[in-house]
């Protein structure tokens, strides 16, 4: 059945501490994030995506910056988290983190509708400077989120520019796949580039890059369409989107795609982008899932055609000599 989500993405700003420490630098970062979050609290969101280092000031040298951390602890985790649990909403809070071994990570938590943090993602291919400079390792891990609405994956920056790191989401059966990817960065990663992560993994991806007002944020559906962007007037952004979705290459299915359009009218959608040969069926009623249109009209959906294509290329009677 339809499973609509608001999804709403914020590019922060590059500020000065203006000359801030301590403690004082902390409660500047929470009004510069509690502002940039207002904006988008009219659409009602469900998640909020929020940049890479989105409480970082870059004004601050490497010392600064850690004893920065140091005085900040979790205090801007909970107070984003105090922000989700009063707003009902998921928030992605994208930040270094130290450890007890004095170690940091560059991590995304997502904290849930109470303010909790439901899981946590530390970035797999930080710059080496990072490491060398402030003693981030990288994650191993790439895991999927349980939220409420859905399963959500993330990636940060520089993971963008890896395959290893978007098939540790894409090589997933489809039903242990995110529907959502959270890319919180500093650069942009190139649209074609995001397009593909969406396409490939068949998820919905929300961008949150710092510098919004330069650097272009977008909502990508799973067919690889981007659906919102910021711009240089707004530097936030969000979109509706229905997570009860497949793709489905069009061989082979044309007709029964006709046919359940004709049967259940608007209740059913079928969305092509005209690139790929693949369009994203979604239901949009509560009455019927998408799965359950995909049994009645005997759908192949886009992995199973690609198995049945892997498979038919496994046979050596069909491969050149």
């Amino acid at each position: 059945m339809a499973n609509y989500v608001n999804v709403s993405t914020v590019g922060r700003n590059c500020v000065s501490a203006e000359g801030r420490r301590g403690q004082d630098a902390v409660d500047h970062a929470k009004r510069l994030l509690e502002g940039e979050i207002a904006q988008v609290l009219p659409d009602r969101p469900d998640l909020i995506v929020l940049p890479e280092a989105c409480d970082r000031f870059p004004d601050m040298k490497m010392d600064e910056r850690k004893a920065y951390y140091e005085c900040r602890g979790e205090q801007i985790a909970e107070f984003l988290g105090n922000i989700a649990r009063a707003q009902r909403c998921y928030i992605a809070y994208s930040a270094a983190r130290r450890l007890s071994d004095g170690s940091y990570r560059n991590s995304t938590q997502i904290l849930d509708r109470q303010g909790r943090v439901a899981g946590v993602y530390n970035k797999n291919f930080p710059v080496i400077s990072e490491t060398t400079e402030g003693g981030i390792l990288c994650g191993k891990d790439a895991p999927v989120i349980r939220c409420d609405f859905g399963h959500v994956g993330c990636a940060i920056c520089f993971d963008i520019v890896f395959d290893e790191m978007r098939r540790n989401y894409a090589d997933l059966p489809p039903e242990q796949r995110p529907q959502l990817i959270c890319f919180s960065s500093m650069m942009y990663g190139g649209l074609p580039r995001l397009q593909y992560w969406a396409f490939s993994c068949h998820a919905f991806l929300v961008t949150a890059c710092t510098n919004g007002r330069t650097l272009k944020n977008h909502i990508v559906s799973p067919e690889g369409v981007v659906i919102a962007s910021t711009s240089q007037h707004y530097p936030y952004v969000s979109a509706r989107i229905n997570l009860d979705n497949a793709l489905i290459f069009l061989d082979d299915n044309w007709g029964k795609l006709q046919q359940a359009r004709q049967k259940y009218g608007p209740k059913v959608r079928v969305q092509d982008n005209g690139c790929t040969g693949a369009v994203l069926l979604s239901s949009e009623t509560s009455e019927f899932t998408v799965q359950d249109i995909i049994r009645e009209f005997e759908i192949e959906t886009f992995d199973s055609y690609k198995a049945r294509h892997r498979a038919h290329r496994a046979n050596p009677a069909n491969v050149e000599a």
